[in-house]
C-alpha cells in the first residue's frame, strides 16, 4: 500500500487519534489487510504508540494483519446451520478452494472463515460471500456459487 493512499486516508479523518479506527477500517477495506507499514504509517502520523494500534488490529475480527483473498467466505457453523448440514458446505468450499478456515488460497482469491451465527437461522446452512448471504445451501449449490466469483 503506498505512502500517499495512507496519508489520503489519515488526512480525510483530520490526521485525529480519535479516529484511529475508522482509519484502520479505511485501509482495512481498501488493501484487504493491514500492512506493518501502514500500521506504523498511521503511528507516526497520529502519534499514537504502535502497542496501542497492534492491540486494536489484533483485537477486532474485522483486522487482519496478514494479507487476505479477494472474496472472504463465512460458513455459518451456529446450531441451527449445523444441524441443517454446514459440515458438509464447508467440507465442500475446502475442497474447492484448497483451503481451510482461516486460510487464504495462493491465487489470494478467497479467505474462508467460520462463524457462530450470520442472523439468518431461516436460511441455514448459511454461507456469505463478500458479505452477500447465500442460504439453505447443498454441497452442489456451494460449489456453483463459488464459481461464480472471479
Amino acid at each position: 500500500m503506498e505512502i500517499e493512499t495512507i496519508d489520503r486516508i489519515i488526512d480525510k479523518h483530520h490526521c485525529e487519534a480519535s479516529n484511529l479506527l475508522q482509519i484502520m477500517l479505511e485501509i482495512q477495506s481498501s488493501n484487504n489487510w493491514l500492512p506493518k507499514e501502514a500500521l506504523k504509517r498511521v503511528s507516526e502520523r497520529l502519534k499514537v504508540p504502535m502497542t496501542r494500534i497492534q492491540h486494536i488490529a489484533t483485537f477486532y475480527k474485522a483486522f487482519s494483519l496478514v494479507p487476505k483473498g479477494r472474496h472472504k467466505v463465512h460458513i455459518c457453523v451456529g446450531t441451527a446451520c449445523h444441524v441443517r448440514g454446514a459440515t458438509r458446505i464447508l467440507d465442500t468450499v475446502e475442497e474447492a478452494t484448497g483451503i481451510k478456515p482461516g486460510e487464504t488460497d495462493l491465487d489470494m482469491k478467497f479467505s474462508l472463515e467460520t462463524v457462530n451465527c450470520l442472523g439468518c437461522c431461516a436460511l441455514g446452512p448459511v454461507m456469505e460471500v463478500d458479505g452477500k448471504v447465500h442460504g439453505k445451501m447443498s454441497p452442489v449449490k456451494t460449489a456453483e456459487a463459488l464459481k461464480t466469483y472471479e
